[in-house]
This record gives structure tokens, sequence and C-alpha cells, in this order.
């Protein structure tokens, strides 16, 4: 099983700390999620500054709001991530909910599953070495794979889940164990249905803090702000795990349910975190 950190978001100052501690401590991939209408840092900007501070550790979206983006763009700066950190990079993607994300970019709400399917398209012919179009040549640099950077696709439909299959990736699934499983399967389902070798990468997510209580409570202010929009901040801060004991049964949970990774998604701003976490997992 790897274990890999979530970066908290409130402080973008204190991610470089973080991203090579985490290095050092042998974690096996740093998460960064994504909005715009919050404070949050843009994340493949971030993750290009990360992947200058480390040398071994995956850098991943999760996930990344594709829908906000232009495809062109994107499978540009994707590839050039891909290229600049030897491989290292993950471009886990989703569609996202909020619609002020969606207003500030322009972009169709209702459409924005369709626009993921369409985009994915453009990106992987891109990524090939395809031109954009009859009268607009390719658009590079090449990513190391023709295929384009490692994918993972986050969501809690059946549509959604089945890009797993459809594009060759992994799922990303911010669920707990009691309920995870069954995304599980329908990634592995998708993943056959759709005549895939071997299997996907399962990697789960769970909220996490190790510290003094000043830190679990700016962690639990942290994630009630950030999911307000939703209707269900109160039981994500609920949710969090803050001992070790209830990160290794989490751990546990998801081993025997098949995944591969779990990312511990932090809030709390202080690197000591790393250290904390390492001590007790790794």
């Amino acid at each position: 099983m790897h274990i890999g950190l979530g970066l908290p978001i409130a402080d973008p100052a204190v991610l470089p700390d973080w991203a090579r501690r985490a290095d050092a401590a042998g974690f096996s991939t740093l998460g960064l999620l994504d909005r715009l209408v919050f404070h949050n840092p843009e994340p493949l900007v971030t993750l290009a500054v990360l992947a200058g501070a480390t040398s071994r550790i995956r850098l991943q979206t999760e996930v990344l709001l594709a829908p906000l983006r232009d495809p062109a763009l994107l499978a540009k700066q994707a590839a050039t991530l891909d290229r600049l950190s030897g491989g290292r990079f993950v471009l886990g993607l989703g569609v996202g909910g909020r619609e002020d994300d969606h207003e500030a970019t322009g972009t169709d709400i209702r459409t924005r599953g369709r626009r993921l399917d369409e985009q994915m398209t453009i990106m992987r012919n891109l990524w090939s070495g395809a031109p954009f179009s009859d009268t607009c040549g390719p658009i590079g640099p090449s990513p190391l794979a023709p295929a384009g950077p490692e994918l993972l696709f986050g969501g809690f439909q059946p549509a959604a889940i089945d890009r797993v299959g459809r594009w060759g990736g992994g799922l990303l699934a911010a669920a707990a164990p009691d309920w995870a499983g069954n995304l599980f399967d329908l990634a592995r389902r998708s993943w056959t249905d759709h005549g895939r070798p071997g299997s996907p990468r399962i990697v789960a997510q769970v909220n996490a803090v190790l510290g003094p209580q000043p830190l679990v409570d700016q962690a639990r202010a942290s994630i009630l702000e950030y999911y307000e929009f939703s209707g269900r901040a109160d039981r994500m801060a609920a949710g969090m795990l803050t001992t070790v004991d209830e990160m290794r049964t989490a751990i546990k949970q998801f081993e025997d349910l098949g995944a591969d990774e779990v990312m511990f998604y932090c809030y709390g701003t202080d690197p000591g975190q790393v250290d904390r976490f390492a001590d007790a997992l790794l």
C-alpha cells in the first residue's frame, strides 16, 4: 500500500517545505485540489514549483477541473509538467459541481461531463503528435509517453467512473471505506468492459490531521470553509481522522478493498505534520 499526502491550501508559501519533507520521508505522492472561485493555489503552477523542489515523489492533481480549461492549452501544460518532472506528474481529472467556477470561466455547468470527454479526445490526439486540425499544426512538447501522463478520474456516478476504462486511467475516490468499495467495483468493471489489460490504479482519499488541538481546529475550520457550498461541510469535518489508530484503520480498510494508494489530505498548514505522518505510517 502506497501512502501519499494531499497538500493544504490555506498558505501556498509553506508548500515547498511540505514537498521537500514528503519527498525525503518516502511518501508516494503529493496531491493538490482545484477550485477557481476560492483562495487555493492554482494546481498546475504549484505542482511545477514543487517538481523543482523534489526529485522522487509523484505530483498529482486531485482533481483538476478540466471543463474550466481550454483543452489545447491544458494538453500543453500537462505535457510540459510531465517532461519537467521526469514523468512524475499524474493528471487527475474531474468535472466539478460549483456554478460559480463555471460562471467565472463562461462555461456551461450543464454540459461539463460531455465537455470533459471532448477534451480527452483532443488532448490524446495532441499528445500523440497529431495536428490540432487540418489548418493548425501539432502542439508540443511531446509527453514522455504517446498517451500522455498517467490519468486518474474522480467522480461518484457510473458515467463519471466509466471514464476510467474508456480513457485508460485510474480512479480517485474521495469516499469513506464503507461506500468506497462500490466505486472501486464500478471502476474495475469499466476497465474490463473496455477491454483494458491488467487493472486500474485505485486511489483512496481521506481527510486527516495529526498535531495539537489548535492545528486540529485550524484543519476543521478550513474543511468547513471549503465545503460550505456543498451542504455537507459538517459531515466532511466530522469525518476527518485525528489519531494514528484511525489512520491505520483506514489504511487497512482500503487495503482490504483493493486500493493501491491512500492519500491523506491535510487542511492544517503546519509542515510538521509530514514528519508526524511519516513516523506513524511509514
